[in-house]
């Protein structure tokens, strides 16, 4: 599946209870922030954090709504109904919703909310997984992400446990059968840009396209990650020229032949190569 250029790569936490943070977050290069009411935000500190978050979302333009999602607290908690409310309140664009489990949670965030809100769930569980295909196909979506950590936990594992790799090729399947854009993968615990990089790397080979970062730092790794290198950019081009000389259709390239899949590849690569970052473009 092509990736059309507009689906992000990077998602950002910003702690709602922080407000003054969110013009740093914005400005780190991720492609989204999310502004957090759940696992950043102390449950002494969460009607504090809705409260910040209502009076701050005014100030910020169209194309800044665009890129924001808010974290809410789980259908279980106390604080569901009264976050249900602020998304309401300010008009939230893109909704994630922690260890979602069925279509019936997703329908239950969007029916109060204006046409056009989308939800990126959060699976995060046993029964998340297992409703994965059921999410992937479900009105609203934006595309999966993968709690990894929470997904560790639910399960009793280690990080590198094969159910942990078997969960994220699971959402990978689900995402593109569901014709969703490919999964996002969970955070890295460590700031350290080369375990971020690694991290996203793996997932990548897995089917993943996207990653959650809890530190500006760890933004750039996740693109450098993604980026395709000079050797495939080259390789990517030539397929290109080829096809286009051709005129369309199966060709001969380097002693093989070529068609469509391979063509969808290099396009891929050449859109991914084109996403380069400011704070990329020298390094």
């Amino acid at each position: 599946m092509s990736m059309p250029p507009a689906v992000p790569l990077s998602y950002l936490f910003v702690p709602g209870h922080r407000p003054e943070r969110f013009a740093k977050a914005l400005a780190s290069g991720a492609d989204r922030v999310i502004i957090d009411l759940e696992d950043a935000v102390s449950p002494s500190d969460k009607a504090t954090a809705r409260e910040a978050i209502a009076a701050w979302m005014p100030s910020a333009n169209e194309e800044i709504h665009g890129k924001l999602l808010i974290r809410i607290n789980d259908a279980s908690t106390g604080w569901y109904a009264d976050d249900l409310q602020l998304l309401r309140q300010v008009r939230a664009v893109c909704v994630m919703l922690p260890k979602c489990e069925s279509t019936r949670q997703v329908a239950d965030v969007l029916g109060p909310l204006d046409a056009g809100t989308t939800v990126l769930p959060l699976v995060e569980t046993a029964r998340g997984l297992l409703a994965a295909f059921d999410l992937a196909t479900a009105p609203g979506i934006a595309r999966l992400a993968f709690g990894s950590l929470d997904y560790m936990a639910d399960l009793d594992i280690p990080a590198d446990s094969p159910a942990l790799q078997y969960a994220a090729i699971q959402l990978a399947i689900a995402s593109r059968a569901g014709g969703l854009p490919s999964p996002v993968a969970g955070v890295t615990p460590d700031i350290d840009a080369g375990r971020v990089a690694a991290d996203m790397a793996q997932a990548r080979c897995v089917g993943f396209g996207a990653k959650m970062c809890i530190h500006p730092a760890q933004v750039a790794a996740v693109h450098r990650a993604l980026r395709p290198d000079a050797e495939e950019q080259a390789w990517a081009q030539r397929i290109l020229s080829a096809s286009r000389a051709a005129g369309g259709g199966a060709i001969q390239f380097d002693g093989k032949m070529v068609d469509r899949p391979v063509v969808l590849k290099a396009e891929r690569i050449v859109a991914l190569a084109s996403r380069t970052p400011d704070f990329l473009q020298d390094t």
